[in-house]
Formats: structure tokens, sequence, C-alpha cells
């Protein structure tokens, strides 16, 4: 099976996709996925992203696997269910699941990229240095369920006196190939969701 990840971020420049694809390659060997790699696509924009995704469906064959990673952008609210990424993007962005598509093809940051950035406390130390707030950052417990705005202020907060300090775009992608998916995994379920369904897949 080929599985192709389409994922959401890179914004519109090649070097930023390169770097996307680079810190996801990364956290996914550090994953125990060396070898049998997802082929990644950094899809820009969100929309963009669900367009490409969507045609990759469409065109699919039997051997191939294309995978959605989109920021879920707000908590997750819907009722639970077997299609609760599906149900999630059709209440907030109002996509369809395109046809044929399965319950694992739509893949969800919740709430956002940095929610994971923020969960491995260690990482964040090695990279951003003394300086770093680490009482500006949210708690782990939950972490999934706060606002990608309080994430995201929490985040800059926490790194604003560091020489580094955190951005969105090019810095997120270098943060995220300091990351330990064990790390992630223990605390975030949506994350432990997509390695399990890459392990399965790939």
């Amino acid at each position: 099976m080929k599985v192709k990840l389409y994922i959401e971020g890179g914004g519109d420049s090649k070097e930023q996709h390169v770097r996307c694809r680079e810190g996801f390659r990364k956290l996914f060997e550090k994953a125990g996925l060396t070898g049998r790699m997802p082929a990644t696509v950094a899809g820009g924009g969100r929309g963009k992203t669900f367009d490409l995704f969507q045609h990759a469906v469409a065109q699919a064959g039997n051997d191939n696997l294309p995978i959605l990673l989109v920021d879920s952008e707000d908590p997750i609210e819907v009722p639970e269910s077997s299609s609760i990424e599906w149900a999630h993007l059709k209440e907030r962005d109002g996509w369809d699941r395109p046809r044929g598509a399965t319950d694992d093809q739509a893949q969800l940051m919740v709430t956002c990229m940095e929610t994971w950035i923020m969960t491995d406390r260690i990482a964040l130390a090695e990279f951003f240095g003394s300086k770093l707030r680490e009482g500006s950052l949210l708690p782990l417990e939950n972490l999934e369920t706060r606002s990608r705005v309080r994430v995201l202020q929490s985040l800059t907060q926490a790194t604003k006196n560091c020489a580094n300090a955190y951005q969105k775009g090019e810095r997120s992608f270098q943060v995220l190939a300091f990351l330990e998916p064990e790390t992630l995994k223990q605390h975030l379920p949506y994350f432990q969701r997509l390695i399990d369904t890459l392990e399965r897949y790939c």
C-alpha cells in the first residue's frame, strides 16, 4: 500500500514545503516508520490541502491511500461516532467526505500543530534553551481541548525571551523534528490515532 499524507502547512514557498516535509519525516522516523514512510505533500493553505486530497482520492487505485492531515482549528465537539473527524470537518468547514474515503483518511492535529509542540517539554527546553518560561505553557492535561488561539499565545509567551522565539511556519517545522512521538502519544489521543493509522497501512 502506497500511503501519501496531504498536510496542511508550508505556505506557498518551495523552501517551506521542503522544511515541512523534513520535519514530519524526522518525527515519523522516531515513531518507528523508517523504511516504510508515507510520502508527504505540504499542501499549503487549509482549503488547498483538502482540494489536493479530494483529487487524490478520486484518482487513487487499490494500492494507493491518500490521507488528509489538517488542524482541527477548534476542539472536537461533535458527538462520538466512527466518523468523528469527518463530522467535525463537515460541521466546521462544510467539507463533505469524498466518495470512497474511509474514516482513517481524515486525520486531525487537535487543535493545531502547536498543540503537538507544547506537549513535549523536554524537546522545548532543548530547542529554545534556558530562557524558556515553562510556567507560561498550558497544563498537559486535556491539552487537545484548548483553543488554538490560547495554545499559540501560550507558546509565544513562553518563548518570547529566547533568541529563537517561536514563529509559526519556519520555526514550527524546526521544532517538529525535536519532538518525541512517545511523549505526544501519552497526552494526545488524536496524535496516537494518526500513528496507529500509519503503522496499519504503511
